[in-house]
């Protein structure tokens, strides 16, 4: 069974026709995109959205699901998107995919964001996967610096021998803190810093988990 997709199908079932959406990005939005791209061609729904990244709003078009941009709404219905992690309060760890930025900004300006998981994502406390900081490039170093004094194994993401870029211009720093306790703590430390654009903490963003299990079965979590 491919948990991913049976989250994402799961989490599509939420959506009515006539909505605008949010797509997020990543290798289970990547299943929802394409479910929402299959109710759009067999049963003609009339769904807008708008794109979290070029990678998804390219999936898109290819499906013939018609892209927004900001300027031609007014307010997201739902985005659906996945985590990298998310515990038990639906705080969620994001960006694993280069899209931290973009996501939260179409995450924050929907009525509801919808987390497509499989699993393995759930986790009692935040903190394993490495949290991704967006960064500004100019004196990227300080900046770089004083995310380590915060208490984490920071490292520049590459792009094979080149540092990776955003879609906005900006780097990622991977930030490995180990167990994060306080995540709404962190995220208020991490982005007071000059030069971070922003991080990938959600904090109380999500109000919905579907997951999706290997024996076929998924589990829909409120927050």
């Amino acid at each position: 069974m491919n948990a991913k997709k049976l989250a994402a199908e799961k989490a599509v079932s939420f959506l009515e026709n006539g909505m605008t959406v949010g797509l997020g990005t990543g290798s289970t939005a990547y299943w929802a995109i394409e479910k929402i791209g299959e109710k759009v061609n067999k049963d003609k729904w009339k769904i807008r959205a708008i794109a979290t990244s070029l990678r998804s709003e390219e999936q898109a078009r290819s499906l013939g699901i018609p892209i927004l941009s900001f300027a031609e709404i007014d307010v997201i219905d739902v985005t659906i998107d996945g985590a990298d992690e998310v515990d038990g309060q639906l705080h969620l760890i994001k960006g694993g995919g280069g899209a931290l930025l973009r996501e939260k900004i179409v995450a924050t300006n929907s009525r509801q964001m919808i987390v497509v998981a499989d699993e393995s994502k759930k986790v009692k406390t935040l903190g394993k996967f490495p949290l991704p900081v967006e960064v500004v490039i100019f004196g990227w170093e300080r900046t770089f610096e004083k995310l380590k004094k915060l208490g984490c194994n920071p490292g520049r993401r590459m792009n094979q021998a080149e540092p990776y870029l955003t879609d906005n211009g900006n780097y990622i720093v991977d930030c490995a803190f180990g167990e994060i306790n306080d995540p709404a703590g962190l995220h208020e430390q991490i982005n007071a810093i000059t030069g971070v654009v922003d991080n990938g903490l959600f904090i109380h963003i999500a109000s919905k988990l579907v997951l999706g299990f290997e024996n076929g079965n998924t589990q829909v979590i409120s927050g």
